[in-house]
């Protein structure tokens, strides 16, 4: 994995020391993590070391050769063992214990001229692939307050990953696909035949939906060609394919009209995009006995916990790997 960002001042100092405290006592059964904490009194330093009291208990405890006899004397031997280092000025120790830490000045000024010129630094960290799924508006609708909120909030979540050097997947799972499309798809081709060769003069894709809503509820005849049109849409029938092809553009260029004004990028994945692995999918579950067949159609056995707790190991690492880590992290 690949680390991204510098060093903190705090993460150098707690190093320091815990190299430090190693070399010193190298017969300590465990590892100790430096008790650092910003000083008491910025006259003596600015941050403080406070592990020589635990210390001298730990090393008499374990009866190691030659321990210190008093937390002043522990104190004095982790600084002798301390690394030279470009932060640290100089290291005094109190008659209880504390080491006080004093930064050096050029490091510190070094340090803010560079945070002032090119900016914070994030944690350093290894580099992973993040998945953020937001927005997620369907076609034909506006995007009401629920929408807007997701797509800030995951806006601002893909910027922090990315600011952390993590390389992040923003996935816009649209409401592309479903029996809706039926109506839209049937009120599409009464109302312009043409759709095909002369883009629809949609400009309020809301409205559409309203019309073609009201005359399903209120056309028995319309209505039965809607259901015939979802059937030919989700069996690959070409002319609609397109006529919800023409659908899903419109919403599209009011959808980016929205996440220009907002400065928001996304990765559209819609429903459809799944259309491919269903079959294999339903064919796994049909295998697995988690789905049977019902009056023509496969459907997943209720009153179980089962289609969750089968997933292997092996299943979650398949989809994994195959949708989202495909490409090397570099």
């Amino acid at each position: 994995p690949e680390s991204h960002g510098v060093e903190t001042i705090d993460r150098i100092i707690v190093d320091l020391f815990a190299d430090a405290i190693k070399a010193a006592y190298p017969g300590l059964p465990q590892t100790i993590v430096p008790a650092i904490t910003t000083g008491r009194d910025f006259a003596n330093g600015e941050y403080q070391c406070n592990s020589a009291m635990q210390l001298t208990r730990l090393v008499k405890d374990a009866g190691l050769p030659d321990p210190p006899k008093t937390p002043q004397e522990c104190g004095e031997r982790i600084v002798a063992a301390l690394a030279t280092s470009a932060a640290i000025e100089q290291c005094n120790v109190a008659p209880q214990g504390f080491i006080n830490i004093k930064l050096r000045k050029q490091y510190v000024t070094e340090s803010l001229y560079s945070m002032l010129k090119t900016g914070l630094k994030p944690p350093l960290q290894p580099k992973q692939r993040v998945l953020i799924d937001f927005s997620s508006p369907n076609i034909a609708k506006e995007m009401h307050v629920g929408h807007l909120r997701s797509t800030i909030i995951g806006e601002c979540l893909s910027r922090t990953f990315e600011f952390c050097g993590h390389d992040v997947l923003r996935i816009n799972h649209v409401g592309d696909w479903g029996t809706q499309f039926g109506m839209l798809i049937s009120h599409l081709t009464d109302i312009y035949p043409d759709f095909k060769t002369n883009t629809p003069p949609i400009s309020d894709l809301v409205a559409f939906y309203k019309e073609s809503k009201q005359r399903f509820d209120a056309d028995s005849e319309f209505k039965e060609r809607a259901q015939k049109a979802v059937v030919k849409l989700q069996s690959g029938d070409e002319d609609s394919l397109q006529a919800w092809q023409k659908l899903c553009e419109v919403s599209r260029v009011e959808f980016e009209k929205i996440y220009d004004r907002l400065d928001v990028t996304v990765e559209e994945r819609g429903e459809s995009f799944y259309n491919p692995y269903m079959p294999g999918m339903v064919e796994e579950l049909m295998e697995r006995g988690l789905a049977s067949e019902s009056k023509g159609a496969k459907v997943v056995i209720s009153g179980t916990h089962r289609p969750l707790t089968e997933l292997s190991p092996a299943d979650v690492e398949r989809i994994t790997q195959y949708y989202f880590l495909k490409e090397p992290l570099s």
